[in-house]
């Protein structure tokens, strides 16, 4: 990719672990495995224990963290040493996050039929079923639950939230990640960052002409 529009962004040392943790939030399929590799990229530290391969859904990687699962037992110990790192939790379980923390949520968009397709494609990789659910009713359940979580987020006070759309920062990269940059605090490697994003990878693309 060519990012000769960087050039003119002088990069800094990033800013001390004093800082909040930085969630990288979405449905499944979503993008939030690559803009956990962008930030990564970017300087900031990710918090993954490399449980989960990449493979042909997944090539970069998922960079998810088992105990992120357990939020809702409680399992908290972790964060205390968060601040200053991303970690991927996906939108289920924002609202397990324990209300003493500062968060920043990277929140990523997507279109809704890409979302799934993306997930009928990796179930049936690894010889999995979406069951008797139609595209139909999966799509308003989604939409709902959506619609729940930012309702939510929008009364936390202890988090501060960026939407980015999945699509458009494939297709023009220039001013999301301009956006990521400013909201994390404008010390990123933001050149390294556009060198993640592979249009490659960008399968179940909505037909655009319809």
């Amino acid at each position: 990719m060519n990012t000769n529009f960087f050039s003119r962004f002088k990069k800094q040392p990033l800013p001390s672990l004093d800082q909040p943790i930085y969630v990288i939030s979405g449905l499944p399929r979503s993008g939030t495995s690559m803009m956990m590799k962008m930030l990564e990229a970017g300087g900031i530290p990710v918090v993954t224990d490399h449980l989960r391969v990449a493979d042909e859904s997944n090539p970069n990687g998922y960079f998810e963290f088992e105990r992120v699962k357990k939020l809702k037992e409680g399992d908290f110990d972790w964060l205390k040493d968060a601040s200053g790192h991303s970690v991927k939790v996906i939108s289920a379980l924002l609202e397990y996050l324990p209300p003493q923390y500062e968060y920043q949520v990277i929140f990523m968009r997507r279109e809704m039929n890409e979302i799934l397709a993306s997930q009928k494609q990796m179930l049936a990789q690894r010889g999995e079923t979406t069951g008797n659910v139609s595209d139909s009713d999966m799509a308003k359940l989604f939409s709902k639950h959506l619609e729940h979580v930012q309702g939510w987020l929008a009364k936390q006070t202890n988090f501060k939230v960026l939407s980015i759309n999945y699509n458009a920062i494939l297709l023009d990269p220039k001013s999301d990640i301009f956006r990521i940059n400013e909201f994390i605090g404008g010390n990123l490697n933001i050149e390294a960052m556009a060198q993640v994003l592979d249009k490659s990878l960008y399968r179940q693309r909505e037909d655009s002409s319809k």
